[in-house]
């Protein structure tokens, strides 16, 4: 019995290593980059520093960055899969699903720091929701690694 993959897994195996890079390696690197810079601020309290920066440039491009990578496979993988009934199962959703939830928390961390929403937030409230999206980004994104890893026939109903 030939094994199945998802349409997760199978976007990130085609045009290697060019899907790989562009939808895994470039929103995965920049959302480490952004938890490990937010543990060294929330511990050190240095809010202003060099880290911050970094935390902040890395949060606008990525945001911007997925959204992108959004709308893309939003018009180009999910209206067709689903206008044309290709889903390959409950593992299948769950993956791209996801994966492409991220865009919540990685928007709202772009828009948190080019200050269009949390205005009138403290600094370290700023911070904290800050936190709270990276960390939301990050269950989503593992959810997403785990469903698109499994061979979707493993949901499926044998007839």
């Amino acid at each position: 019995m030939e094994k199945m993959m998802t349409h997760y897994m199978e976007l990130l195996a085609t045009n290697q290593p060019w899907n790989l890079i562009l939808f895994m390696a470039i929103p995965v690197i920049l959302a480490e980059t952004i938890a490990i810079t937010e543990l060294a601020i929330l511990f050190t309290r240095n809010l202003t520093g060099g880290l911050r920066k970094l935390n902040k440039v890395a949060s606008i491009i990525v945001g911007l960055y997925f959204t992108g990578v959004f709308v893309y496979l939003f018009i180009n993988a999910v209206i067709p899969l689903t206008m044309n009934g290709e889903w390959r199962g409950f593992a299948d959703v769950v993956a791209v699903g996801f994966y492409l939830s991220g865009i919540v928390p990685l928007l709202g961390m772009a828009l948190l720091d080019m200050g269009i929403i949390g205005r009138k937030r403290t600094e370290l409230a700023r911070l904290k929701l800050h936190a709270t999206f990276i960390g939301i980004f990050l269950v989503v994104a593992h959810i997403a690694m785990i469903f698109g890893m499994l061979d979707p026939s493993l949901f499926m109903m044998q007839m």
